[in-house]
């Protein structure tokens, strides 16, 4: 939450020069207050896992945060009880009407088929199209970011010889930057993914601003310059045994995966996995909350613009 202080006090413009959350007293008295309304598109098979994942980072957070979870129409889901779908889930003509301070769009295990090959993809990008002038912030995870970055702004993802698994250092390349404020300069984020996108195609539009580089991992976070839209290319949701779930998945299935990098002790999968991210993955979604939702939106929602 803000400090709330005098707004001709000297401490306030070096306080915001260092993105302290700082609101002036004249602003919080003039302020609205309402319940900040979030939009989850969950296209992750596993729906509740998912759902619970984002949900405690959410609610880490002193903010009052209305969820409304959206699912596919076009898309039928084999992992998710129906009973779940249709006493929590929405479809998009649902809520196509509503505005929302925020929404996040997860991952989805569909890496392998091109973007127009996924039987949900024409709907996606009608959210994603609708997102623009109905959303303010919106979160953009792992295949979700990728989807993004080629559906706004023609970045096209690049599959990779091997799947790249496991929880990997990253630096923070804008530490000004209000998302990564409190950020180490170097911290962790769980990837499992088979393609990604190239730093020089992100590089190439002005619009976008890349936040985070890991040497192994490459592009991890990138961010629209006005706030409006995040990419992040990992698992900050994951929980501590998500990424071996995941692997004796794959070997159950007779895969042969290689043992996710940098996750088991001494790669014993016997161990109980260190979790190196979470501290910074509630950092991430409290700075997004803050900064790029609760700050930013107008509190009439209906006056969004694109």
């Amino acid at each position: 939450m803000p400090i709330n202080i005098p707004g001709d006090l000297p401490a306030v413009k070096i306080l915001e020069s260092e993105n302290v959350f700082v609101m002036t007293d004249e602003r919080a008295r003039s302020q609205d207050i309402r319940p900040l309304k979030i939009l989850i598109l969950n296209l992750m098979p596993t729906k509740i896992v998912t759902e619970t994942q984002l949900m405690r980072l959410l609610g880490n957070s002193p903010l009052q945060v209305d969820i409304e979870l959206l699912q596919m129409a076009s898309h039928v889901s084999k992992n998710t009880p129906q009973d779940h779908l249709s006493a929590f889930y929405k479809v998009f003509d649902e809520v196509r009407n509503n505005h929302y301070d925020g929404m996040i769009i997860t991952g989805a295990p569909v890496e392998l088929l091109s973007f127009e090959e996924v039987d949900y993809w024409d709907e996606l990008c009608e959210i994603m199209r609708w997102s623009k002038r109905n959303v303010y912030s919106t979160l953009h995870i792992c295949w979700g970011a990728q989807a993004g970055l080629f559906y706004h702004y023609g970045i096209p993802k690049y599959i990779f010889d091997e799947k790249l698994s496991g929880v990997f250092s990253h630096r923070v390349l804008n530490d000004r930057h209000p998302l990564m404020r409190g950020v180490d300069d170097v911290f962790y984020l769980p990837h499992s993914r088979n393609t990604g996108v190239r730093t020089g195609d992100v590089q190439k539009k002005e619009s976008l601003e890349i936040l985070s580089l890991s040497d192994e991992a490459g592009v991890s976070i990138v961010a629209k310059k006005n706030g409006r839209q995040f990419f992040i290319l990992g698992h900050p949701e994951y929980d501590r045994d998500t990424l071996a779930k995941e692997f004796f998945r794959d070997i159950d299935k007779g895969i042969d995966p290689k043992i996710p990098s940098n996750y088991f002790p001494e790669n014993n999968t016997d161990k109980t996995p260190v979790m190196r991210w979470k501290a910074h993955a509630n950092l991430l979604f409290m700075n997004w909350l803050n900064y790029y939702v609760y700050q930013n939106t107008p509190y009439d929602i209906s006056s969004i613009k694109e």
